[in-house]
């Protein structure tokens, strides 16, 4: 009885050799970690000379808007609802146009309350607000 041989040369090779590809994907991995960095800087800029320097801050033109934990809010010190403490800063703002609003808010408190804050501004056209933090 004849045997047959299990190697024949005709028979084509079906795997794939994957050691080359994963080499390229690591290579490429390193490359995109080395140039990520460099691309986050911020631009170098030459700005063009003129016009005025910003003046100092005058205490009479800042209003402090307080928001504490649980959405209650203050105006220079005052305990007032939100309507109110736009009338005020409406208020001011057509006295003194250069009014700043500082807003200063709990940091547990919710975001909607200080986004009232800050879209009651807008709406009434008080352009200079600032959200307040505490240096680290």
């Amino acid at each position: 009885m004849r045997r047959f041989s299990q190697r024949n040369p005709l028979v084509t090779l079906s795997d794939l050799n994957v050691t080359p590809l994963i080499d390229l994907a690591f290579v490429l991995l390193v490359i995109f970690m080395i140039t990520t960095p460099l691309l986050e800087q911020g631009l170098s800029l030459d700005l063009p000379g003129g016009g005025q320097p910003d003046r100092p801050l005058d205490k009479n033109d800042i209003r402090t808007v307080e928001v504490d934990q649980s959405g209650g809010y203050m105006l220079d010190n005052e305990s007032l609802s939100l309507g109110q403490i736009e009338q005020k800063l409406v208020a001011d703002h057509q006295n003194n146009p250069n009014i700043l609003v500082y807003v200063r808010a709990d940091h547990r408190g919710t975001y909607g309350a200080v986004a009232a804050v800050l879209n009651r501004c807008e709406q009434n056209g008080i352009t200079r607000v600032s959200l307040r933090t505490e240096p680290e």
